[in-house]
């Protein structure tokens, strides 16, 4: 389309725009898990350097991981429970941009209408009142 959209009514600069949130992919998701695992492993080492010994250092680094997927878990049911999920603010930002396109289309189709037919569609829909009726 000419005015900058896509025919699903993306606009092709949203796309493009930063936020102030990031994504999470696949991969990254992925990758996340695997820092997790490396932290538990660094953190036994760490602890067993710090003067902990066998179990002591394990359940220490155990006792760690837990906290972090504690704070992790906290941190996305905060996200849920304000709304600040990604795929809602994606759908809010989709919704009012269809809505605006929507609005905009409906506009220019009833500006383009004769202004009996105007009228006549007011009336059907309930916006203007037949002058018998008053």
């Amino acid at each position: 389309m000419s005015d900058g959209t896509s025919p699903g009514g993306h606009s092709s600069s949203s796309t493009s725009s930063a936020s102030s949130t990031q994504r999470l992919t696949r991969s990254g998701a992925l990758l996340a898990g695997a820092a997790v695992f490396a932290v538990g492993g660094l953190g036994y080492w760490a602890f067993q350097a710090a003067g902990f010994e066998g179990f002591s250092a394990g359940i220490a680094a155990q006792a760690l991981l837990v906290a972090i997927v504690l704070v992790w878990t906290g941190s996305y049911l905060f996200r849920v429970v304000t709304g600040n999920m990604t795929y809602m603010q994606q759908r809010r930002r989709y919704r009012s941009t269809y809505d605006a396109a929507t609005d905009d289309e409906l506009q220019k189709r009833f500006d383009a209408l004769s202004p009996d037919e105007q009228e006549k569609l007011l009336r059907e829909l309930g916006q203007l009142q037949d002058s018998s009726e008053l």
